[in-house]
């Protein structure tokens, strides 16, 4: 019986089922897919312009990319983000469970070792012993066995459970990878919001200051007789909309340092209170490294997860298919049993050794129905395979499209406001003159605030451009 055994172990066949490769039509094999991208091909053609460098390059994405930036302070709290960020705390919690599943899986595949006994006290039936009206004397026993079995993996079941499980494995370690750009990336958002709302906040008080200024002398010259209320109260009204634009900058930058402080793991209210001060956004000067399309496909960690999940979903078919086929076990069994007196005698000891067939015929359609399941679960996880592709393309070339537009955008309102300070500061020197109305020098220093504010505004948006372009690209988790 042994020897049909090892005769069975040995013609274990091919597990069943698919060997997983990446699908031939999947978006990821594309060629164009892993060429340059559409919106660098864009700016090339467009050519260089004199007032600034091309806003991207093909150059190779950085590991931490947010050390490009060169803001020490920067550094240390993204650092600190992903040493306490509950999300990743999570996210790495949940890899040691995928990890602890996966030793339970493989388990499986190793022999299995049991052990029993124990002692007691009495006596079996006379009539077990084949005794009419007898009645054993009460005396103390044991029993004690051991054994070993083994699950033959004739048709690969297991072969596909451990493989099925060490891609769900690797999922999980895209996830935490995953979760880890998105922390470093809200990090840098906060930080730079925060910093870029305290520079418009400044600019605000600067036209605040020169509207005060306005309104002072306003007053000064209906005092004296020259203007009337109409324009006091016209300057009057230009001060308190400009005041007006200072609560929802603070509101927007306190929201920024809560975010921040949470991001690092620490309480709302133990944000860095020196932030509250900061008013230079950090920002990356001259050309970014976005790398091109071959390199974002093999960097973006959702991708690896979404790949992984369909090895995983390939190899479960397999699983699927092995339940149509008999499961056999090589079992070894030893025991003893019997009085304490005899403990060791011969006749205690007892032992086997032989296979252990199972086999729930498919004859209901249930196997069936299983495989149908894994297969058509694997279409589904293809689709979002190829969906994740596409959406990381169509996300980075957004990404590089609205940054370079914004360039645009920020250099045309640096031009309109330093028109803008040339008309207003003219027009507050022919009013201070008697030259022209105060309508006239209202709505210059109007045209200037407008601008101000406008390119503050636009500043701060480069800066998130470039945070939210960085994110696309899917770098930062790399150790």
């Amino acid at each position: 019986m042994l020897t049909a055994a090892l005769v069975l172990a040995g013609c274990a066949t091919a597990p069943k089922g698919p060997d997983y490769q990446v699908p031939a039509a999947a978006a990821a094999l594309k060629p164009r897919a892993s060429e340059g991208f559409v919106e660098q091909q864009r700016a090339a053609d467009e050519g260089p312009r004199a007032d600034r460098p091309a806003p991207f390059d093909a150059t190779p994405l950085p590991a931490h990319w947010w050390r490009l930036f060169q803001d020490a302070r920067l550094d240390a709290l993204v650092e600190k983000a992903l040493a306490h960020n509950t999300d990743l705390r999570q996210a790495a919690a949940n890899l040691e469970r995928v990890q602890a599943m996966e030793s339970e899986v493989m388990g499986g595949d190793k022999p299995t070792i049991g052990i029993n006994g124990g002692p007691s006290y009495g006596h079996p039936s006379g009539l077990s012993m084949l005794k009419k009206d007898f009645v054993p004397p009460d005396t103390y026993r044991y029993s004690a066995g051991v054994s070993l079995s083994y699950q033959l993996d004739l048709f690969g079941q297991i072969r596909r459970a451990i493989e099925s499980s060490h891609a769900s494995t690797e999922a999980a370690a895209a996830a935490l990878d995953l979760v880890k750009v998105n922390v470093a990336a809200g990090t840098a958002r906060a930080y730079a919001e925060a910093c870029a709302t305290g520079q418009r906040l400044e600019t605000a008080r600067q036209s605040l200051a020169l509207q005060q200024e306005a309104m002072t002398l306003t007053e000064r010259l209906q005092r004296a007789g020259r203007v009337g209320e109409m324009d006091a109260a016209r300057a009057r009204s230009q001060w308190q909309q400009l005041q007006a634009a200072l609560p929802p900058l603070l509101a927007q930058r306190q929201s920024a340092l809560y975010r921040l402080a949470t991001l690092t793991g620490d309480l709302p209210e133990d944000f860095p209170h020196d932030l509250a001060e900061c008013h230079v956004a950090p920002h990356v000067a001259g050309t970014l490294p976005v790398g091109d399309g071959a390199a974002l496909l093999r960097r973006r960690p959702d991708i690896r997860q979404a790949e992984r999940e369909l090895h995983a979903a390939t190899a479960r078919i397999g699983v699927a298919i092995a339940d149509r086929y008999p499961k056999i076990s090589l079992g070894l069994s030893a025991g003893s049993a019997g009085t304490m007196a005899g403990l060791g005698r011969s006749d205690t000891l007892s032992w086997s050794l032989g296979p252990l067939i199972s086999w729930t015929l498919p004859n209901n359609g249930v196997a069936d129905a299983r495989i149908a399941q894994a297969e058509a679960s694997t279409r589904q996880v293809a689709a979002r395979f190829d969906g994740v592709v596409l959406t990381a393309l169509r996300e980075t070339e957004t990404a590089l499209n609205q940054y370079a537009r914004e360039l645009d955008r920020r250099d045309a309102l640096k031009a309109s406001r330093d028109s803008a300070a040339v008309v207003a500061a003219q027009a507050r020197r022919l009013y201070q003159g008697g030259k022209v109305g105060y309508l006239d020098a209202l709505d210059a220093e109007r045209a200037l605030a407008t601008s101000d504010a406008a390119l503050a505004a636009s500043e701060a948006t480069l800066v998130d451009e470039q945070v939210q372009l960085f994110l696309a690209l899917g770098g930062g988790w790399e150790s």
